[in-house]
This record gives C-alpha cells, sequence and structure tokens, in this order.
C-alpha cells in the first residue's frame, strides 16, 4: 500500500508555489488546497475592502486549510498544502495532525534569489493575475525582507525536505521532483 503523503510547499510571495503545487497535483493526482484559493473565496462572497481585511480573512484561511488537510489525512489520502507556513504556528499544527495519522510530511522548500523575487512581487501586483482582495500593494514594506532574503524558514517537523530554486522556472527539472515524490510514497 502507498505511503500517504503530506506535501508542504514552503517559500516567500512570489516564489511560484501554487503553480508548482499544481504542477505536482496534476501529474501525482495529489489534491492540493491552498491558503490563497481559500482567501479567494472569501473576498468572493463577502467582498474585499482592504489590507486588515485580507489579513483578517487570512487568519481564517488557516484553520479552514487545517481542517480540511485533517479530512483528507483521515480517509487517509495524501495531500499538497499551500501557504506561508511560518515554524511558529505550522509546526504545532503539523504535529497534531502527525499524532492523529500516519503519514510522510515532505516540505518542498521553495526559494529564489532575492532581486528576482522582488522583481516578481511587482510584476505580479501591477498584472490582473491577482484576486485584488489580496491588497498586495499594501503589503511589500511587510514582506520585503523575505523577499529579499528569498527564502523562508523550514519547519521543524519530521519528515523530508527537498530543497528547490525557483530563481528560473526554466531550469527546474520537474521529472526529477516527480520522480523524487513517488519514491517517498512507495
Amino acid at each position: 500500500m502507498p505511503k500517504t503523503l503530506l506535501i508542504i510547499l514552503i517559500g516567500p510571495v512570489s516564489v511560484g508555489k501554487t503553480t508548482l503545487g499544481q504542477k505536482i497535483s496534476k501529474e501525482l493526482t495529489i489534491p492540493m488546497i491552498s491558503k490563497d484559493s481559500i482567501k479567494e473565496l472569501f473576498f468572493d462572497t463577502t467582498g474585499w475592502h482592504n489590507d486588515q481585511y485580507a489579513h483578517k480573512v487570512g487568519d481564517i484561511a488557516y484553520p479552514l486549510l487545517y481542517y480540511f488537510a485533517d479530512l483528507f489525512l483521515q480517509i487517509p489520502s495524501s495531500l499538497i498544502l499551500d501557504g506561508n507556513f511560518t515554524p511558529k504556528y505550522a509546526n504545532s499544527k503539523i504535529a497534531e495532525l502527525k499524532k492523529k495519522y500516519d503519514f510522510l510530511p515532505i516540505q518542498i522548500n521553495c526559494f529564489a534569489d532575492g532581486q528576482i523575487l522582488t522583481n516578481r512581487f511587482h510584476q505580479r501586483t501591477n498584472s490582473n493575475f491577482r484576486h485584488p482582495g489580496h491588497c498586495e500593494d499594501c503589503i511589500f514594506e511587510d514582506i520585503k525582507e523575505s523577499l529579499c532574503r528569498g527564502c523562508m524558514e523550514i519547519l521543524e517537523i519530521d519528515g523530508e525536505v527537498l530543497n528547490l530554486d525557483m530563481t528560473d522556472f526554466e531550469q527546474i527539472d520537474y521529472q526529477k521532483l516527480f520522480q523524487q515524490l513517488r519514491r517517498f510514497s512507495q
């Protein structure tokens, strides 16, 4: 019987976590839960107002993300989680799930050159690609440091960590990544 995987996408804003998660989801037929998708559902239902409201909706989205993860893991079903996870909060949430269910946590640590990441953020903010409810034009100063650093701290959980340089999307060996993930599930 294949192992249940909990694939956790780690990385700063604009690094490409959601696009990566969608590729993995399609290739391995594993569902993905995205914090931003949950937020956008709220925005489409309740409207959006300002960056404080966007932050509040983000605070609501994380408990929902973990709630849905719990539902999938109890089946058991492998799953991809997409969000800006920080050890301060996520370590305990993943540990709670691990106490309840048998799964292998795999963090994909997405990182990129800080200047390229900052440029991506500005391009994305100035495009119609992102939902306006995210109010990204208001958050640059709050996330500037993590963008310039180009990475985020990995979680302190058992499991595997795969480091993936997302600086140049054309240089990513997706087939190698898919093979690694398939091996973990055997």
